[in-house]
């Protein structure tokens, strides 16, 4: 197989395309800027290509398709190229259901949870020693990529919401028609796509129709706006799997969880990594582990990178990075300190950095999203806001929306930093909440006073 990239150096595409090199196939691409880590990962592979920029000449007749990435607008002069000589045009998802239309589709949905569910089922299928190709948005622990595709019989994606590309406009999760569909959730996100609650619900009625007949959906029925949407749109030809937090014990720090009478403690914590672990059991079953296997597997589990990653402890103090954004994702992580460290300080740091988190009429969806704090910062920079285009967003706007008495909202990074210094760490849980990087806080360094 003869594949063009292009936008090789995106995080996810240039990984595939390593993934296929590894494979066999003969692979080029081109991009305009390409970023660490994907630039030395990529010449270390020999993929890197010669010279930035696009060149129409990079496409010919012999090539057997060309995947184009989320970066490459729709007037790149090699998609207009590749369009004129009538070859095979595939987005990343697209192509990932070509490299699978042979194996078992394991594929994870949900407006949250769907990195940390895909990396639990990832972690238990290697530990119990079964082979898989997967797809996941996060690094995991042993796995030198977050892409791999060889001639396994089975592959786990995490499925997006998120538009396939450019040319593409629906859900990265609509092509590729799972055997076993997995939905952690449905809260509404990605604003700027989506407008509306109502056309957000859609793309998950849609992702239902796309279940395999004969397949499976394991889904939380705990959520509401999740388990309404199966009953509504129940089919005849798939199984249903509801699933909820399994039985579990949290003493000293420590989560012990019981699965089908296999008992083991856990490294990660809260009600909404319970329940992911929960959904995960469901499909490993499916693939043929049984509960001791998966309970022993899952007592090793350490997550996904910044998914409640712990950074530093000491005896007085915790110190925790997290990637919640959204409003559900804030309030799981709190929500999830609070039960773990029932008796300490929770003090929450969060950066609003996304499209709809910055967006003031957003503001509501986080209501009571910081509550289970005892101190809280939100932090945004005014410099996200003019790279988005989007309007200034006041202060008393956000405070507004969170309604949390004493939230303290900051705009630069000397803001946060002070902020920091007033607090009084002992006897507490520090939740670094963020999908950016706080304006270039040194977050090593401040976690660095914490470790023993």
């Amino acid at each position: 197989m003869k594949l063009h990239f292009i936008s090789i150096g995106g995080s996810v595409m240039h990984q595939l395309a390593i993934a296929l090199k590894r494979k066999g196939y003969q692979i080029t691409g081109s991009d305009d800027e390409i970023f660490e880590p994907s630039r030395t990962a990529l010449e270390r592979e020999g993929l890197l290509p010669a010279q930035m920029g696009w060149n129409a000449d990079n496409i010919h007749p012999e090539l057997d398709a060309v995947i184009l990435g989320m970066h490459a607008k729709a007037d790149n002069p090699e998609l207009q190229k590749a369009t004129e000589l009538g070859l095979p045009i595939y987005s990343f998802p697209e192509y990932i259901y070509q490299e699978s239309r042979e194996k078992q589709r394991v594929i994870v949905g949900g407006s949250h949870g769907k990195t940390t569910t895909t990396s639990m089922i990832m972690h238990v299928l290697r530990q119990s020693g079964l082979p898989f190709d997967y797809l996941v948005g996060a690094r995991l622990e042993g796995f030198d990529q977050s892409v791999n595709i060889t001639d396994a019989p089975v592959i786990v994606c995490e499925g997006d919401e998120y538009p396939a590309s450019t040319l593409e406009k629906r859900p990265k999760f609509h092509f590729l028609f799972p055997h076993i569909a997995v939905l952690t959730g449905i809260a509404w996100d990605h604003i700027n796509v989506f407008p509306t609650f109502e056309n957000y619900l859609d793309q998950f009625r849609i992702f239902l129709d796309k279940i395999e007949p004969g397949g499976s959906l394991v889904y939380n029925e705990t959520d509401e706006t999740l388990a309404a949407l199966v009953d509504e749109h129940r089919r005849d030809d798939i199984v249903y799997m509801p699933y909820g937090v399994p039985r579990h014990e949290i003493a000293g720090g420590k989560t012990t969880i019981e699965i089908a009478g296999a008992r083991g403690e856990l490294k990660v914590f809260g009600a909404h990594n319970l329940l992911n672990l929960h959904a995960a059991w469901h499909v490993c079953r499916q693939l043929g582990v049984d509960a001791e296997q998966f309970v022993a597997a899952m007592s090793s589990f350490t997550g996904a990178a910044k998914r409640l990653e712990l950074l530093a402890q000491n005896e007085e103090t915790v110190v925790y990075r997290d990637f919640a954004h959204a409003p559900s994702k804030v309030k799981a992580t709190v929500d999830a300190a609070r039960q773990q460290f029932p008796g300490r300080k929770i003090i929450a740091l969060l950066e609003l950095h996304t499209f709809s988190s910055l967006n003031e009429q957003f503001m509501q969806e986080y209501r009571g999203a910081l509550d289970g704090a005892d101190e809280a910062a939100v932090f945004y920079s005014h410099h996200a806001l003019e790279l988005k285009r989007m309007p200034p967003l006041p202060k008393n706007a956000v405070v507004a929306g969170f309604g949390k008495s004493g939230l303290q909202v900051v705009n630069t990074r000397a803001e946060i930093e002070a902020w920091l210094q007033t607090q009084q760490f002992t006897n507490s849980v520090v939740l670094l909440m963020s999908s950016g990087n706080y304006d270039g806080l040194d977050v090593a360094a401040f976690a660095e006073k914490f470790k023993v």
